[in-house]
């Protein structure tokens, strides 16, 4: 793999993950109560637990695409 097709390949990770963590936070916001009632039929959790458990995940997911995708992208930007 060359190192254009490598930026190429994460440029399309980081806007392909941002997709899916736009998706999920926009699914949260506003079919909030549906998944709340969805995940409570399998795991005993308040509202208040379940904002907590998903805007945490979303960080952690976040953060990984800056770590994973992004700063390499970027890394490979200011080498070439």
């Amino acid at each position: 793999m060359t190192v254009t097709e490598l930026k190429d390949f994460l440029g399309w990770c980081t806007v392909i993950n941002y997709g899916v963590v736009t998706v999920w936070f926009l699914g949260f916001v506003w079919a909030h109560d549906a998944l709340f009632r969805l995940h409570t039929r399998w795991f005993k959790l308040t509202p208040e637990r379940f904002n907590a458990i998903n805007y945490a995940a979303m960080a952690v997911y976040k953060i990984g695409i800056l770590l994973l995708n992004l700063v390499p992208w970027v890394a490979l930007h200011a080498i070439s």
